[in-house]
């Protein structure tokens, strides 16, 4: 069985490096996973799959590419993050911190209450989390994609989503990359994605990326029909009081 799945990962050697496949090996070994499913996103910085465990739950594994991400970009994100204080402007070093960065987020979020993906496990570049989508396999699809068709439908989607920036901020976090692109449409509730940007309230940059936040998600549900005032929501987020030590 193990040698199927050193198999099974190298079957794309296109998207895989060794690296990666070794540290797949790994965490299907610690029983996350079985084997992988099919991919759901493959980009320039990381790569989505579903993949299977051994009682047929699905899982969902994020790769963060070592030769093409941006690791540039993410140091200058994360070097205000002060739980990553000291970490070195070395390639391998920031990717396997962003990613651990994305766990740490996902957890907090859960711990808050916002509806996001379980955090299973990370090592190194890659992430294992909660499967969002239906029985039969197939992944939920982002916002940008599955807007609620129903007027009444779509306020109720927005009023969740600010809700769950307001659960965010108690906690002491803002997500930093939140638009219709990092929002799952399941079951016409939102479940926010891709917390690796998602940076502490303390942070310098904080309030720059909550603005920025909130300004995506009232652009979106302004153009889709909703009449919304953005600088009513900001004061509304901006009286929220951070509640985590």
């Amino acid at each position: 069985m193990a040698r199927s799945n050193r198999e099974n990962f190298k079957t794309y050697k296109n998207v895989f490096d060794m690296h990666a496949e070794r540290i797949l090996f790994k965490l299907s070994s610690e029983g996350h996973f079985d084997h992988l499913e099919c991919p759901i996103f493959l980009g320039k910085e990381a790569n989505v799959f579903t993949a299977e465990k051994a009682d047929g739950e699905l899982v969902i594994v994020k790769i963060y590419r070592l030769e093409s991400c941006d690791f540039n970009r993410m140091y200058d994100y994360i070097k205000n993050d002060a739980r990553f204080i000291g970490l070195n402007k070395r390639r391998r070093e920031v990717i396997f911190s962003w990613c651990k960065r994305e766990y740490r987020n996902l957890l907090k979020a859960r711990e808050a209450n916002v509806k996001a993906p379980k955090p299973i496990a990370f090592k190194d570049n890659i992430l294992v989390m909660e499967f969002i989508g239906d029985n039969e396999g197939s992944p939920a699809l982002k916002l940008k994609d599955s807007a609620p068709k129903n007027k009444k439908a779509l306020k109720e989607f927005f009023d969740e989503v600010i809700e769950d920036i307001i659960k965010l901020k108690k906690a002491g976090l803002v997500h930093g990359d939140l638009s219709e692109f990092n929002i799952l449409n399941h079951n016409n509730h939102p479940v926010l994605i891709d917390f690796s940007q998602g940076s502490p309230m303390k942070s310098s940059n904080a309030d720059e990326l909550l603005v920025r936040d909130i300004h995506n998600i009232v652009k979106f549900f302004c153009k889709n029909g909703l009449d919304i005032d953005e600088e009513e929501i900001r004061q509304k987020i901006g009286k929220v009081k951070v509640e985590a030590s």
